[in-house]
């Protein structure tokens, strides 16, 4: 059986470097903000996003449950699950499964943006892997493992939103979105 993992890059370094996940109202552009070369993404939708229900898959449960579980060993506060930052997690992890975009963060800005909330701190983890009878106990083993993605993981973060897909070639993506917000 073939038994591959890929892990991305943590962003928070370069997010919070960058200042964009500092805006006050996320949705909103202000010019000097947006001054930056803006990524021309395929994705899904806005339409699309309020098809879908939240009923998270039992993958993204088990995410949720083994960064809690390792957040409260460390004595940091447990995450809340938000829908709109599981529907854009989904997303993303949907547009990888299906070869939109790259295995990436590509388009992360646009996603924090994209969810309705104010906040001042925010972060992603993604992973890939196949072959694994439990792809997302790989996914936060690997993390954990990863200094990028391990400081996400005990990021001063107090929302998250997780999204895991597939495709026909037996691939599974899943993406973690960390946010606090005020």
């Amino acid at each position: 059986m073939l038994r591959q993992t890929a892990f991305g890059i943590a962003l928070s370094t370069l997010v919070l470097g960058s200042g964009f996940m500092n805006a006050a109202n996320p949705g909103k552009s202000d010019p000097e903000k947006t001054a930056h070369k803006q990524h021309s993404l395929n994705i899904t939708s806005q339409a699309s996003i309020s098809k879908l229900a939240f009923q998270p898959t039992n993958l993204e449960k088990s995410v949720f449950i083994q960064i809690n579980e390792y957040r409260a060993s460390q004595g940091l506060q447990k995450l809340n699950l938000n829908e709109k930052i599981t529907q854009q997690a989904r997303i993303h992890s949907q547009n990888m499964a299906n070869g939109k975009v790259p295995f990436s963060h590509n388009g992360f800005e646009q996603r924090v943006k994209a969810i309705p909330l104010k906040y001042d701190n925010a972060a992603e983890n993604v992973a890939f892997n196949m072959g694994y009878s439990n792809p997302a106990q790989e996914a936060v083993s690997g993390w954990l493992k990863s200094p990028g993605h391990l400081k996400n993981i005990q990021g001063k973060y107090n929302l998250t939103g997780i999204g895991v897909a597939t495709n026909n070639r037996g691939e599974v993506y899943l993406t973690q979105i960390f946010l606090h917000n005020r």
